[in-house]
């Protein structure tokens, strides 16, 4: 049992470079990536101890060793075959500086990496002060004030350690569906240490809310330095204090006193019945004005291009509506459409017309690569399938990235590849589900009271399971929770439980199961799950979810779904990590487990499925981090000669 274990932690260092190339078609060398540092982070357990962790490269040899040094002195070497991960019994409350040096064949190599620890560091996390915007006041005399709200990661100076791009919301942002003026939205650049490096307002021609701004992160042009891409307007402002278009313009609409109350939805709309009204209907909506698309610069935030958005909003009763509820919703992502090189696509409406535009950044400027419009003769089925989210992975193993769209997904050359015709939904989840298949599966909740929630071939869109439901299935999670079942668990609103990969029921009902958000977290090979400042661990056994870690003096984003800033393998380890804001909303913690682990995995970072998921993961309604590749305790295949079974 000793060795088997030893063999799987074995696999469990080679599974990225062998499980998810078996996978897809993507040749990994020739992709343009981030050149990552070697991660090292510190948190205090407690008061005797600090754990320490980094990451494991593909690159790594498979012998490699780790030297573990505290303020230059050498305190323990990490063998071979074991977590990157070490726990320091220090008890002093000074600055600390740890650093991690690899070895092979007895030799320290290059590629090393330090982190320091602060005096009276706090225990679990990483404090990150922030600048908070000034409170205002809109043109109606309402009082506003703001909070963090959705985050994202990337190196802007290029030193292979991330930085922290954050949106600031104010607390009148609105959904689509409903009326009043909002805050203008900010974006700041944050390091690990609190130190802002910029800040971008968006301008009162921008609205605040989860459907309007979606901010991609990512280094395009491959100069080893993150863009950030999102659509702007007249009177945004970049890092450097220059204002795009016309300062002057003003598109908010004042509202009109001659037209019925909106209220949350139409006037005539059943769902706006009991619900508070707004003063005026239309008013604060942006209904008219430019539309523009700009890439900037990630380490200054100056705005280094500026076209025109594509699609312009046009005939807003085009999109299905004459308030820019459909018109208005927006998403985009980030996808290797050519096997090489990262493309920013951004994506214009789901409920009724959909169009995806895809550009490539050279450095110098944007390049529409294609663009896809469900108004074209033939397109018409792709119409109203968009989700308030989407995914990116190679689907059809062609060496490319699909954008596996809601209820369909588009191939890399801005051509349908197919239609479910099951429509708009919540949520969704791309991963390798079935251990025993070199393929992707889509796991989706549906809005259109009929189909409930679905299991999908993400390549052809074949339905392999489904649960029928005649309401509103607005949640669905799905996370390799139960060793004693078989691939990856699903759950939903409409499931009747947790199933497994079969359709077996796994669990009916279970005190405590999170339908957001998930997190690796503990040392084994199973997900846990994240809700509302908890972490929990299910329970197979006795059918329940325990906490096992709780974020106090916290807040989570966006009301029900409870979302943090961001989650995912950010820095250390293979597992992940939580960021939130503070109660106060005057920080950021980066929560980091102080767990040990013997499993050595190549950062999850390395596989574009992943980090693309982490560029996607707050658009709209958030989703949580997920692999190209199946992880778990059945992990099996052959390497170097040993079969792990």
């Amino acid at each position: 049992m000793k060795t088997q274990r030893k063999w799987l932690m074995a696999l469990a260092a080679c599974s990225l470079g062998v499980l998810s190339s078996a996978q897809t078609n993507y040749d990994f060398s020739k992709l343009q990536r981030e050149k990552l540092g070697r991660g090292v982070v510190a948190v205090r357990e407690n008061a005797q101890k600090v754990a320490v962790s980094w990451r494991y490269f593909s690159s790594d040899p498979m012998e490699t060793a780790f030297n573990v040094y505290r303020n230059g002195k050498k305190i323990a070497q990490v063998p071979a075959g074991t977590g990157t991960f070490y726990t320091d019994n220090y008890s002093g409350n000074q600055k600390v500086v740890y650093t991690v040096k690899p070895v092979v064949n007895g030799k320290e190599t290059s590629n090393e990496g330090s982190y320091t620890l602060p005096g009276n560091a706090p225990s679990g996390y990483i404090d990150i002060p922030l600048d908070r915007p000034a409170d205002g006041v809109t043109p109606a005399g309402e009082k506003y004030s703001y909070s963090p709200n959705d985050a994202s990661i990337g190196d802007v100076d290029g030193d292979g350690n991330y930085e922290i791009i954050l949106k600031w919301d104010p607390s009148n942002a609105h959904d689509n569906a409903h009326d009043g003026y909002t805050g203008n939205v900010y974006f700041d650049c944050y390091r690990l240490t609190g130190e802002k490096l910029w800040r971008i307002d968006m301008g009162k021609n921008i609205r605040a809310g989860a459907h309007y701004t979606q901010f991609m992160v990512y280094d395009l042009d491959g100069d080893g330095k993150a863009e950030i891409v999102m659509k702007t307007s007249d009177g945004t402002i970049d890092g450097k204090g220059k204002v795009i278009g016309d300062a002057t313009a003003d598109y908010r609409e004042p509202g009109d006193p001659n037209q019925p109350k909106g209220g949350d939805f139409s006037p005539n709309d059943p769902r706006s019945k009991g619900k508070p009204t707004d003063p005026l209907r239309n008013q604060g909506r942006i209904l008219t004005g430019n539309e523009y698309l700009t890439v900037f610069n990630g380490l200054t935030g100056e705005a280094m291009q500026t076209i025109d958005y594509i699609p312009l909003r046009g005939d807003l009763k085009g999109w299905g509506d004459e308030r820019a509820n459909r018109s208005d919703r927006f998403l985009a992502c980030v996808a290797y459409l050519d096997g090489v090189h990262p493309s920013v696509v951004m994506c214009r409406g789901y409920y009724t017309r959909t169009v995806l535009a895809a550009f490539d950044w050279n450095g110098k400027e944007l390049k529409n690569r294609w663009v896809f419009d469900s108004n074209n003769p033939g397109c018409e089925k792709y119409a109203g399938q968009g989700n308030h989210n989407l995914r990116v992975g190679d689907v059809d193993q062609d060496g490319c990235d699909e954008i596996v769209y809601g209820s369909c997904t588009f191939d890399h050359d801005g051509k349908g590849l197919y239609s479910t015709g099951m429509g708009h939904g919540d949520a969704m989840h791309l991963t390798q589900f079935d251990p025993a298949s070199a393929s992707l599966q889509v796991w989706a909740c549906h809005e259109n009271r009929k189909d409930g929630s679905s299991f999908r071939d993400a390549k052809t869109g074949k339905v392999l399971l489904q649960y029928p439901d005649k309401t509103d299935v607005g949640r669905c999670m799905a996370a390799e929770i139960d060793p004693t079942s078989p691939g990856v668990e699903m759950w939903s609103l409409a499931s009747g439980g947790i199933r497994n990969i079969k359709g077996e029921v796994v669990a009916e009902k279970v005190p405590g199961l999170s339908y957001n958000m998930a997190v690796w977290w503990d040392g084994d090979l199973l997900r846990e799950l994240l809700d509302k400042g908890k972490v929990s661990k299910y329970d197979w056994k006795n059918k329940r979810c325990d906490t096992i870690f709780t974020l106090e003096g916290c807040a989570f984003n966006n009301g029900t779904k409870s979302n943090p800033s961001l989650q995912g393998d950010l820095i250390g380890d293979w597992r992940e990590e939580v960021l939130v804001r503070t109660d106060d909303n005057k920080s950021l913690r980066l929560y980091v487990t102080t767990i040990p682990t013997e499993y050595r995995f190549h950062t999850f970072l390395e596989d574009p499925v992943y980090r693309i998921s982490i560029a996607t993961q707050n658009v709209a309604y958030n989703q949580p981090t997920q692999p190209g590749f199946y992880i778990g305790p059945e992990l099996k295949g052959t390497f170097r000669g040993y079969t792990f079974k």
